[in-house]
């Protein structure tokens, strides 16, 4: 097993973040059904620890989106769909966290939108998994609470690309390396939203039952740094 793969939130280069790829968050959010898996990237400088806390930038509406990630093992394009194994190191549990009101704001103006998904913090992610703990990716439960309260909860096989096809799209735009991270879309429910001195508890698990990896951490309010202030 590949040691970056492994140590993936400190040595991988890059977080590719699918979007829309379940029809009930497609619905929720009113947005068009996608063609093909489209994604856009994230830091890795916004990973976020299992125990931290979820930094909320001040004028901020600060939305969850639960995701299922998986861990590159070893560098690949052009990857085949029937070849997506051999490069997968594992997986991971991941919060996609979006700044909902900037968003929406410059998607508006038709302006790019990498800053609702790049703050420091914005993606908590869980303990690395290793690929044969889960034999088939696109049958495993990932859920959310706030505060106790059930937000999100989903099986994946309910997302509209699989893995073995994110790997082969993915890799036939952009080369991917050993330790990067695929976010695999978030399911209905996403629209929740998270705010100074939450709870959050998250969840991988077979559909027996049984946990496979988990993040907790609580959410607070930024001191200092960027400040939203919406313009005309």
């Amino acid at each position: 097993m590949s040691s970056i793969a492994e140590n993936f939130i400190k040595d991988g280069k890059k977080i590719i973040a699918i979007g829309r790829n379940y029809e009930a968050h497609i619905k929720e959010l009113g947005s068009a059904s996608n063609d093909e898996p489209w994604f856009f990237l994230k830091p890795t400088t916004s990973y976020l620890r299992n125990g931290g806390t979820i930094l909320i930038p001040k004028g901020v509406t600060t939305h969850h989106e639960i995701e299922l990630g998986v861990v590159i093992g070893k560098e690949g394009k052009d990857i085949p769909r029937d070849k997506w194994e051999e490069y997968v190191a594992g997986y991971a549990l991941g919060i996609d966290m979006t700044a909902r009101n900037f968003q929406q704001y410059v998607k508006a103006k038709s302006l790019p939108w990498t800053t609702s998904k790049g703050f420091d913090t914005f993606c908590p992610i869980s303990e690395f998994v290793p690929k044969e703990k889960i034999k088939n990716p696109n049958n495993v439960v990932i859920w959310i609470k706030v505060n106790g309260e059930d937000r999100q909860r989903t099986n994946t096989s309910e997302m509209i690309y699989d893995v073995p096809e994110l790997v082969r799209h993915c890799s036939s735009i952009m080369t991917l390396q050993e330790g990067d991270l695929i976010l695999t879309g978030t399911p209905v429910g996403a629209v929740g939203l998270i705010c100074h001195g939450d709870k959050i508890s998250t969840g991988l698990e077979t559909t027996e039952g049984e946990l496979l990896a988990t993040w907790e951490g609580d959410a607070a309010n930024r001191v200092g740094g960027y400040a939203f202030t919406q313009k005309s």
